[in-house]
């Protein structure tokens, strides 16, 4: 027996946030308030208005008009985003989740107890307000403030006014700063509230159930993608985040849910670009009786009821240029795109060796690969690029569609359309394979992908297989990227300003 005593236990420090000369400052008037018996943190102000309501009340009313209702009270709650003191009066811009008010207050109105809290606020402090309405000389809408509560004491400073807040890496890693800094970002996420909301009424008119299928699978399959890997300590079993909902959907619909779509998150180990984050989120619905064909026409009605929703148009700029929603779409087909768009030599269309050894001139095709994503490489690389008007392209190789139903005019192709907006792919669309034994096959085909090393190779589900044995209606189905889509109608450059939270390298803070 060790006659050694283990070490003490050393007793950690708490930890403090960093501190800078302004917070210390707003800590010490909060200190100040407190000792006066303010409430820091009060919890019973409700405002009874918000701005956006005040403003609508107030349009067309002049300033004669809104002396003469002095007597019509408003009660508003919201932070200080600026303040002019003017010693015994100031100005201060007040911001609610609903738009901005100037609002002027002044110790003959507040009084001396009140007025003196006032002058302990700081830009950044959430306060409550009542009052009337006047305008300025100069005509501007304001709110006279006669009663004021402090409701939230701001320890941090807001960003310095003229610069505001523009690093990227800040605003995404404190989007709650930007939040309250950049109107703008607000209206991006509220465009995209309101596409998410259009898509589900949409779907929900023409008889589709939401449904919710597992974040956490034993096989993770829908989608050529490799996965994020996690650990079960009850279970005592490997799991992984799901890539897709796509083989869970289709269970469902062998079950006899025959319209179904899930609008959640999917999740893939890939590398992060202004078109890719590792969380982002689908919307992927299954129609019974219904081939890709039927999808054309339902995918245009959706995506043209985003965009009335958001931008009251068909047509509109993105990124400098102008896009056309207005249906019909154009069609074009994969093969012919290679040689028509891509300028490939025509031989890639049927000479494994010519389109495998075309690819590789264009980077990235590894020797393993077969033709079919050798095809898919050119068309990345010399196709998609030239597709800014929406376009649906359909007539895809059987090899890189494991999930689709083979054509029956040319079984090496499949019954699959991806289409495209502003030189990116928006969403993916087949018919799906409901032959059990075919997609046994294509299963045994992807797990030999995998044992040559392709960590993207789709993994064998045999429940899957045993449900299709059971038998599933001929079925259409699609996936539709929605952080894209949100890029599109909001005009946004990068993912990462559509994604709320995007994922970011760890940082302090």
């Amino acid at each position: 027996m060790s006659s050694k005593q283990p070490p003490p236990n050393k007793k950690e420090k708490p930890v403090q946030l960093d501190e800078n000369v302004l917070s210390r400052q707003r800590r010490q008037k909060a200190r100040e308030l407190a000792e006066n018996g303010v409430p820091l943190f009060p919890n019973l102000f409700k405002p009874k208005h918000n701005v956006a309501e005040v403003c609508a009340l107030a349009s067309g009313l002049s300033g004669e008009d809104l002396d003469a209702r002095q007597d019509e009270r408003y009660c508003l709650a919201g932070r200080i985003m600026a303040l002019r003191s003017f010693g015994k009066a100031a100005f201060i811009a007040l911001k609610d989740g609903s738009g901005r008010i100037q609002c002027h207050v002044e110790k003959a109105a507040l009084g001396d107890t009140q007025f003196s809290v006032f002058r302990k606020l700081d830009v950044g402090d959430i306060i409550g307000a009542e009052g009337f309405l006047f305008r300025t000389r100069t005509g501007e809408l304001t709110m006279r403030i006669d009663t004021l509560t402090l409701v939230t004491k701001s320890y941090r400073p807001l960003p310095e006014k003229f610069h505001g807040l523009t690093d990227v890496e800040q605003r995404y890693r404190q989007r709650y700063l930007d939040l309250i800094m950049n109107d703008h970002v607000r209206d991006i996420f509220k465009a995209r509230s309101l596409i998410v909301s259009t898509l589900r009424r949409m779907l929900e008119e023409d008889g589709f159930m939401e449904v919710e299928t597992p974040m956490m699978q034993f096989i993770p399959g829908g989608a050529t993608a490799r996965p994020f890997e996690t650990y079960h300590n009850a279970l005592s079993a490997k799991l992984y985040l799901r890539v897709a909902p796509e083989l869970y959907l289709k269970r469902l619909v062998v079950g006899g849910l025959e319209r179904v779509y899930e609008l959640n998150r999917n999740f893939r180990n890939e590398g992060i670009s202004v078109r890719h984050n590792p969380e982002f989120t689908m919307l992927e619905f299954y129609r019974a009786y219904a081939t890709y064909e039927d999808l054309i026409p339902m995918t245009e009605k959706l995506i043209c009821a985003c965009a009335v929703a958001v931008k009251n148009s068909l047509k509109f700029q993105y990124q400098g240029q102008e896009i056309d929603l207005t249906p019909p779409w154009r069609r074009l087909d994969f093969r012919e795109s290679l040689v028509e768009m891509g300028g490939a030599p025509p031989e890639v269309l049927t000479d494994p060796s010519a389109a495998m050894a075309f690819a590789r001139q264009l980077g990235g095709t590894k020797a393993e690969d077969g033709m079919g994503k050798a095809l898919a490489k050119i068309f990345d690389m010399l196709v998609e690029p030239k597709l800014w008007q929406p376009t649906f392209v359909t007539g895809y190789p059987r090899d890189i569609s494991p999930l689709s139903r083979g054509n029956d005019l040319e079984p090496h192709m499949v019954d699959r359309f991806e289409f495209f907006i502003a030189a990116r792919e928006m969403g993916n669309a087949f018919s799906e394979l409901n032959d059990p034994d075919d997609q046994l096959a294509r299963f045994n085909d992807q797990a030999a992908q995998r044992e040559a090393g392709d960590d993207e190779a789709q993994f064998m589900d045999l429940d899957y297989v045993r449900a299709l044995e059971y038998g599933m209606p001929p079925t259409a189905g699609e996936g539709l990227g929605i952080d894209r889509l949100v890029m599109l109608l909001t005009d946004q450059p990068s993912i990462r300003e559509v994604i709320i939270f995007p994922l970011l390298k760890p940082g302090q803070g």
